[in-house]
């Protein structure tokens, strides 16, 4: 059926003594109904992503019995309540890590999708048997402080990576999203109310030292997650309201070497009609872009935010001449 042109209309016959009534169509034109086919991954491109999965999963099994775990010290979600089930039953992590995600996969599989779910069940697998290898391994250090910030930078390098390809180590964002259905609280507060019960959690279980230790690997986690995920190269979108907005654009795309789209603008207290200028660029070129406005026009209005993924279009630098 894909393809076709699909018309619609009416039309009405009169009986004897009555007009014949003409066809009214309902749509001038056809509209053709496509239904998008999935597309399939190249087979480099799934070594890779499988490949990145095993790297990742390998580094979290890293921070864990390497630093984590032998200075009794905790991470969020599932891989938290792993480890104090294994502490307190004697149990090997990995089993724990394995079973307490399988219901979460099938949630995955359900909500999200089967690619999802599988790449979850073998990043969580690879992650199971990457720490009963290692259980054996003497750790690197017994500082405590030292095993929260580099087991926290290890994790956390190793979750982003598993994200970037598209698998998860935790199935806590899962149940945050069936909860958000029922709840007034977004996936976010949810998450961080979990995390918050089982890092209190280690308190009773290791002491409330290690469970302070658990907080610092915690936040060092999930800020070397988003650097992982995003990556160094932060983009930020910027709005410049000018008199001179041709000048001012002009010396955007000639000395910082980005494009530049103008905007029609109207403020709400004049009425007058206005550009805005509005372009995307790296952190590291903020400071020379207020340099060039401040340059052409100190009294311009000028807004930056932070942007979380920029794809498509002519985003990329051109040649500064």
């Amino acid at each position: 059926m894909d393809g076709q042109i699909y018309q619609f209309g009416y039309r009405g016959n009169s009986r004897e003594g009555n007009d014949m009534m003409e066809e009214v169509s309902v749509l001038e034109q056809g509209i053709a109904l496509k239904h998008p086919k999935h597309t399939k991954l190249t087979l480099r491109k799934f070594l890779w992503r499988t490949f990145m999965m095993i790297v990742g999963a390998s580094l979290v099994s890293v921070g864990l019995e390497i630093f984590l775990v032998p200075n009794q010290i905790i991470d969020g979600g599932i891989v938290g309540i792993s480890i104090i089930a294994s502490h307190l039953t004697g149990l090997k992590l990995g089993i724990f890590l394995l079973l307490l995600n399988l219901p979460f996969l099938f949630l995955g599989y359900k909500q999200i999708g089967k690619t999802f779910a599988l790449s979850t069940l073998f990043s969580v697998v690879i992650m199971s048997i990457g720490t009963t290898v290692l259980h054996p391994v003497d750790p690197i250090t017994i500082d405590p402080l030292l095993a929260a910030v580099f087991g926290g930078i290890i994790l956390g390098a190793g979750v982003g990576l598993v994200i970037r390809s598209g698998g998860s180590l935790d199935g806590t964002e899962i149940v945050a999203i069936l909860f958000t259905k029922k709840l007034p609280m977004s996936v976010g507060e949810i998450v961080m109310f979990f995390n918050l019960f089982i890092l209190g959690s280690a308190g009773f279980v290791f002491g409330w030292n290690n469970a302070m230790y658990s907080l610092i690997a915690y936040y060092i986690a999930f800020k070397v997650i988003d650097i992982t995920i995003e990556g160094f190269d932060e983009s930020k979108s910027v709005w410049i309201i000018s008199e001179d907005h041709q000048e001012v654009g002009a010396a955007i795309i000639n000395r910082l070497g980005r494009g530049v789209t103008y905007l029609n603008g109207e403020g709400a207290y004049t009425g007058n009609e206005k550009k805005v200028i509005f372009c995307v660029i790296t952190r590291l070129e903020e400071a020379k872009l207020k340099s060039i406005v401040d340059e052409i026009d100190p009294r311009a209005f000028l807004a930056v935010g932070n942007i979380h993924d920029v794809k498509g279009g002519r985003f990329k630098k051109k040649n500064i001449h």
